[in-house]
C-alpha cells in the first residue's frame, strides 16, 4: 500500500555502456527523472554487466538447470545463449549486491526473441535474478511511450 512504501526511498540503477560515460549517463538519467518529477534517492550506473559471473553464481544456476527433466534444454540452446546466461547471471549478482535490504525491487522483465531461446532457459534466468530476493515486480511494456515531455 501507498502507505507502507511512503517512506521509502527511491534508488534508480541503469546499466552503462562505456565505462568512460558513467558521469554523463548519471546526469542525463537524473535529469530525465527531474523533467518527469519523480524523487529518487541515487541513480547509479553500473558498468560492468558483460564481465563474466562468479563462479558460484555459474553453479547456482547450473544446479537450476540440474533439476529440470534432461533433454529439457539442449546443449545447442545453452551455446548459442551463453552470453545471455551470463548476462543474466551477472544482473543476479548485481541485484543481490545492491538490492537485498530493499522493501520491494521493480525491473524490467528480459523480453526473449521468439524462438532464440528455450522456454526453460528464459525461465531459469528470471529464477536466478529474482531468487533470495525481496519481492520483486517484473515490468514488460508494449514498447509504446507513455510519457511525454516538452523541452
Amino acid at each position: 500500500t501507498r502507505q507502507m512504501y511512503s517512506e521509502c526511498s527511491l534508488r534508480v540503477f541503469t546499466l552503462g555502456n562505456k565505462k568512460d560515460d558513467l558521469d554523463r549517463e548519471t546526469r542525463n538519467m537524473a535529469a530525465l527523472l527531474a523533467k518527469f518529477r519523480i524523487d529518487f534517492s541515487d541513480v547509479i550506473v553500473v558498468p560492468d554487466v558483460t564481465k563474466r559471473a562468479a563462479e558460484d553464481t555459474r553453479q547456482e544456476h547450473k544446479e537450476i538447470l540440474d533439476s529440470l527433466p534432461e533433454g529439457t534444454i539442449s546443449e545447442t540452446d545453452l551455446a548459442s545463449n551463453k552470453e545471455k546466461t551470463n548476462r543474466h547471471l551477472r544482473l543476479a549478482e548485481l541485484l543481490r549486491h545492491h538490492s537485498l535490504n530493499s522493501q520491494l525491487i521493480f525491473m524490467t522483465l528480459p523480453i526473449p526473441r521468439k524462438g532464440s531461446v528455450c522456454p526453460a532457459l528464459y525461465m531459469s534466468w528470471l529464477d536466478i535474478m529474482t531468487r533470495d530476493l525481496p519481492p520483486t515486480l517484473l515490468i514488460r511494456g508494449n514498447q509504446t511511450s507513455v510519457l511525454t515531455f516538452y523541452s
